[in-house]
């Protein structure tokens, strides 16, 4: 889980931030006013690796600021600048900020700098993901899920004890997030090709745990080919 703080009195800007960054499951968000003692409590308390800061803002003595982080921190965290005026940009890079944000934000340039800050960071193979609602985490093992089934704007995890978990995330999102080891297979399934017992062509389907059903299609057919190739290769003897 990745932990970001977003230091900001203004409320459209960090409804803003939070809105596009949820699309991103793995982010979980903590907002504070621009009040320097409660930020760097915060700070110190949850070790944010991830902080939206305004530049403009006059409470905050951001050298003093900074300085304290790096004294106190455990971590040195990735902070993204957030100004009106775009000639404070050179000013954030001085501070060493990694990112810089015109305001009034726009969805692109929060996404973009999101995906920024994943490509310096990737994040390292799990072996569970979190579900979250409002203050409810939800941990599941990543080799216990079969498939994600899309439900309109929420998918549903089929495990392997035969329970179903809902999230209230659409499957686009788990797409992106998951590891290798899922694919898409149908505009309405991901499937964990770890669990596919059989995958047949003439009827478009694949097996999951030697139980379930799912069908594929030929939108996804380069997916079922790379799970065919990658199966085929752990495969002792093959009879036709």
């Amino acid at each position: 889980m990745i932990r970001c703080l977003i230091i900001e009195d203004d409320k459209s800007t960090v409804k803003s931030i939070k809105t596009v960054g949820n699309d991103f499951f793995e982010i979980s968000f903590i907002e504070v006013n621009e009040n320097q003692e409660e930020a760097l409590n915060l700070i110190l308390k949850n070790a944010p690796e991830l902080i939206f800061l305004n530049f403009d803002s006059i409470k905050i003595n951001f050298t003093e600021f900074l300085l304290k982080i790096h004294q106190c921190s455990i971590i040195n965290p990735y902070f993204i600048a957030l100004s009106s005026l775009q000639g404070k940009a050179f000013e954030a890079y001085n501070y060493d900020f990694s990112d810089f944000l015109a305001k009034p934000l726009t969805e692109y340039s929060i996404r973009k700098s999101l995906f920024g800050y994943k490509k310096k960071h990737p994040i390292r193979q799990i072996e569970t993901i979190c579900l979250k609602s409002n203050k409810d985490y939800q941990y599941l093992n990543i080799d216990s899920i079969l498939y994600l089934k899309a439900d309109n704007n929420t998918t549903d995890f089929y495990m392997y004890d035969g329970s179903v978990i809902g999230a209230y995330k659409t499957l686009k999102v788990f797409e992106n997030s998951l590891p290798q080891t899922f694919l898409r297979i149908h505009k309405s399934y991901i499937i964990n090709r770890n669990c596919i017992s059989r995958i047949h062509y003439g009827k478009s389907m694949c097996i999951i745990n030697n139980e379930h059903k799912i069908p594929f299609t030929k939108t996804f057919i380069t997916n079922i080919d790379l799970i065919n190739t990658e199966l085929s290769k752990n495969t002792m003897i093959a009879l036709n």
